[in-house]
C-alpha cells in the first residue's frame, strides 16, 4: 500500500509528493551500477524527461537515516505502475541503497523540477551524455522516439562495460555512437570533430547534455556558433530537493546578468547558454 504525503509551498507550484514504493528488483548492471525499479502508485508517475526524485537511504537491514540522495529518473510507466533508476554504488548512501531486496519499502519524494523542452520545430536532436547522464537522457530518448523524431545520441563512458543505454537507444530508433577512454576516442578535441560533422551534414537542430562538465562547456560553443538551441540537466549536491536549503545553487547567466539559481527548483535542466 503506497502512502501519499502533499506538502504545499506558497508559490503556485504542482504539489510535492512523499510515496512509499515499493521495491521489485534492484540489480546490477556492471561492476559500478545498479538499476532500481519500483512498483510506484499513479500520483507520482505523471513525470517529464529530465525530473528527478528524492530517495530515502534508508533499509532494514542498514543504519541511518541518511539525507535523501536525488536521482534522475530512468524510466517511468503509469499503466505498469512501475518508476526506475540508474544509480552509481558511491558513498554510504547509495551503498544503503543497494541494499534493498525485492518487497522493501523506499520512500520517494517527486517528481521533481523543470524537465526538458522539445521545441515544436525541432526534427534532428542529438543527445551526449557520459556515464550516469546517460540515465537522465533515457525519457528524452523514448519521448524523442513517440515524436516520431530522427535522433542521434553520443554515448562516452570510461570503459565499453560502463557504455549503459545503449541497447536501448538502439532499440528505439536512435542512432547510437560510442565513445570511450580506454579507445581513446572520448577526448574533447574527437567530440568537436564528431559533433560539428553531425551539425553541419545530419542538420541537428537541438542539443542535449548529462554527465560532464567538459561536454557542457564543448556543446555550448558549437550550439552558440552554430545557433543551435541546447539544454543540460546538471548534477548536483542536494539536500531538501526542493529549494529551500539553498545547498545546491550554481551561478548562471540569464539576459546578461549574473544570477544565483537553484538546481533542484529553478532546474535540474537549464539552456546550454546560460550555464556559467
Amino acid at each position: 500500500m503506497s502512502k501519499i504525503v502533499e506538502i504545499a509551498e506558497h508559490k503556485p507550484i504542482p504539489l510535492i509528493r512523499e510515496a512509499i514504493c515499493t521495491v521489485r528488483e534492484n540489480t546490477p548492471v556492471n561492476s559500478q551500477y545498479r538499476h532500481l525499479v519500483l512498483d510506484a502508485p499513479a500520483e507520482i508517475l505523471d513525470c517529464q524527461p529530465g525530473q528527478f526524485f528524492h530517495l530515502l537511504c534508508r533499509s532494514p537491514s542498514a543504519p541511518g537515516p541518511f539525507f535523501r540522495r536525488p536521482m534522475s529518473i530512468y524510466g517511468f510507466d503509469a499503466g505498469a505502475g512501475t518508476l526506475s533508476f540508474l544509480y552509481k554504488v558511491a558513498g554510504e548512501g547509495t551503498g544503503v541503497l543497494a541494499t534493498l531486496a525485492a518487497g522493501d519499502p523506499l520512500s520517494v519524494v517527486g517528481p521533481l523540477g523543470i524537465g526538458f523542452t522539445i521545441p515544436d520545430t525541432m526534427r534532428h536532436p542529438l543527445l551526449v551524455a557520459r556515464g550516469v547522464g546517460l540515465a537522465t537522457l533515457a525519457p528524452l530518448a523514448l519521448a524523442l522516439r513517440e515524436r516520431g523524431l530522427k535522433a542521434t545520441a553520443i554515448c562516452s563512458a570510461r570503459s565499453a562495460e560502463f557504455l549503459m543505454s545503449v541497447s536501448l537507444f538502439r532499440s528505439w530508433g536512435l542512432e547510437v555512437i560510442t565513445i570511450s577512454d580506454d579507445e581513446g576516442s572520448s577526448s574533447v578535441e574527437n567530440l568537436r570533430e564528431v559533433v560539428e560533422g553531425l551539425m553541419t551534414g545530419e542538420g541537428v537542430d537541438g542539443v542535449y547534455t548529462c554527465g560532464s562538465k567538459r561536454i557542457t562547456r564543448l556543446l555550448k560553443a558549437l550550439c552558440a556558433r552554430h545557433e543551435i538551441f541546447g539544454e543540460v540537466a546538471l548534477e548536483q549536491h542536494m539536500a531538501c530537493g526542493v529549494g529551500v536549503c539553498q545547498a545546491c545553487v550554481l551561478p548562471f547567466e540569464r539576459d546578461g546578468v549574473r544570477e544565483d539559481l537553484r538546481v533542484c527548483r529553478d532546474g535540474p535542466v537549464f539552456n546550454l547558454q546560460e550555464v556559467v
